[in-house]
């Protein structure tokens, strides 16, 4: 009896070696600086992608994967054995990720089912999703099985960040230079989330400290809790945020992943956040 084959975006931001481990096949965002065109840590490593972020005075753009890189991976990986394949999208709000996967299923010759499930969410939130169904497909689970289990954990899933700067928002012309010199005199930090697909504001505090306590806090309202990421850029904030939630007794281990392209072209260098998975009620 075969497997059901797991596929994410790399928008996921899911670390290489976590991956792996989940059995987790990621196919690579494109990245365009201008007239150049990188595919997401294939060609652009993430070190690479945050100094041309800090030195341009432009906005990256990302676009989705190729119909055709999403069925090269899913041959791939029917040609090891998978008798049939989930694709976990970034959010159909944020990205065409999900249409261009729709595309590939609908185009796919292998002989065996695929099923496009968009995460609703996006970097560790999207991970998450992905990580809950690989669980259960290397468990054995029918293909039917291995979705519910998608469906359910991107009704749990959370995402909330801190902005360092507001720098990043004047580039890509969300609000006025004006307004960022002032936030930024007044140490104002922004709180992101990602709800029902779409990056929004969640408030505003002043100091990281604040700031960081506030999403601490949120996330303990959120227990319990089956797993915790820290997803973070080019942060001086880590140690603080991962002492905060520390104090917190959330029960389950902080693990952390580097932020990529797809949240990072919105809001820049600095931002730190984390991305939840909420038990089911018991």
């Amino acid at each position: 009896m075969g497997r059901v084959g797991i596929v994410v975006d790399s928008g996921a931001d899911l670390p290489d070696d976590v991956a792996t481990a989940a059995g987790i096949s990621v196919v690579p965002l494109t990245i365009r600086f201008g007239d150049e065109q990188f595919l997401d840590r294939v060609t652009l490593s993430l070190e690479d992608f945050w100094h041309r972020v800090a030195s341009s005075n432009y906005l990256p753009s990302t676009a989705a994967p190729a119909p055709g890189a999403f069925l090269e991976v899913v041959n791939n990986l029917v040609a090891d054995g998978a008798d049939s394949v989930v694709i976990v999208t970034l959010s159909r709000r944020l990205s065409a990720s999900f249409q261009s996967a729709t595309v590939a299923a609908q185009e796919c010759r292998v002989g065996v089912p695929v099923r496009v499930v968009d995460s609703q969410s996006a970097t560790m939130g999207q991970g998450l999703v992905a990580l809950a169904m690989a669980q259960q497909a290397q468990n054995g689970a029918s293909l039917d099985h291995v979705v519910a289990v998608g469906e359910s954990a991107r009704e749990r899933v959370g995402v909330l960040g801190m902005l360092d700067s507001l720098d990043h928002l004047v580039k890509g012309g969300r609000i006025g230079g004006a307004r960022a010199l002032v936030g930024n005199l007044l140490s104002i930090k922004p709180l992101l989330t990602v709800r029902d697909g779409v990056v929004g504001e969640a408030g505003r505090q002043r100091t990281p400290t604040r700031a960081l306590t506030a999403l601490a806090d949120v996330v303990a309202s959120e227990k319990p809790l089956e797993a915790l990421y820290i997803v973070h850029s080019t942060s001086p904030h880590l140690p603080l945020l991962r002492t905060l939630l520390d104090q917190r007794d959330l029960g389950v281990p902080i693990a952390s992943a580097a932020m990529g392209p797809t949240i990072g072209t919105h809001a820049g260098p600095g931002l730190i956040g984390v991305a939840w998975l909420r038990g089911l009620p018991s």
